[in-house]
């Protein structure tokens, strides 16, 4: 293909924050004597609780009453916190960015987590100069599976769509690229190795190692 930029998904691609989250939701399941299955879990991925699958509806579900939301949340992000403190980007990302800044290819993060989140952790990686935009579900309203956020990234590195290559880790970020009509490489994690990928472009094991030329190219 003919590429001219890259379109980064967040949570998962670049930092390993899913198993982080998905620990914070088990372990609001186990203080309610329920247990969280990865397979269950795994629909909300690269999406968000509010338009999809929601673990604290099927928590209380499970449990018969409404539960203290305010308080569990605190919780979960104290877990979610602690596991993330010595966090760096999964192997691959900066020797591709930096490849991709040398060859003025620009880089776009189109992501379903809110702005407060990923800016945040952009800035304690110090990955900032790497992107041209940063585009968040508070920028579009719609989360993944929804197109809008890889629409939006592809015109904010102002390409044609046929020009952009998406970089997912999850079911909703490939049905989003797919919407989007813009081709996708997968490159899953533990949390969502199980998911249906069928539709992605390519697939590759991780971005350790692959360069520009490797995702450019019509096989993995």
């Amino acid at each position: 293909m003919d590429l001219r930029a890259l379109l980064f998904d967040f949570d998962g691609l670049i930092v390993d924050t899913e198993t982080s989250v998905y620990q914070g939701w088990k372990h609001i399941y186990e203080r309610h004597g329920e247990t969280l299955h990865l397979k269950e879990y795994v629909q909300c991925v690269g999406s968000s609780v509010e338009h999809g699958y929601n673990p604290g509806d099927t928590l209380e579900e499970r449990v018969g009453k409404r539960l203290d939301w305010d308080v569990l949340h605190k919780e979960k992000q104290e877990v979610i916190e602690r596991l993330l403190e010595e966090s760096e980007p999964l192997p691959g990302v900066v020797d591709l960015l930096a490849e991709a800044k040398t060859a003025g290819l620009p880089c776009v993060i189109a992501s379903s987590s809110p702005h407060m989140w990923v800016d945040r952790w952009v800035a304690n990686l110090k990955l900032g100069s790497y992107f041209q935009k940063i585009i968040c579900r508070d920028d579009v309203g719609k989360p993944k599976p929804a197109p809008d956020l890889f629409i939006a990234a592809a015109k904010a590195a102002g390409i044609p769509h046929e020009n952009a290559l998406v970089l997912e880790d999850s079911e909703n970020g490939l049905r989003a690229a797919t919407a989007a009509g813009i081709r996708c490489c997968i490159v899953p994690n533990e949390i969502t190795k199980y998911s249906n990928f069928q539709k992605a472009w390519k697939k590759l094991p991780s971005l350790c190692g692959q360069s520009l030329e490797v995702l450019a190219g019509d096989h993995s």
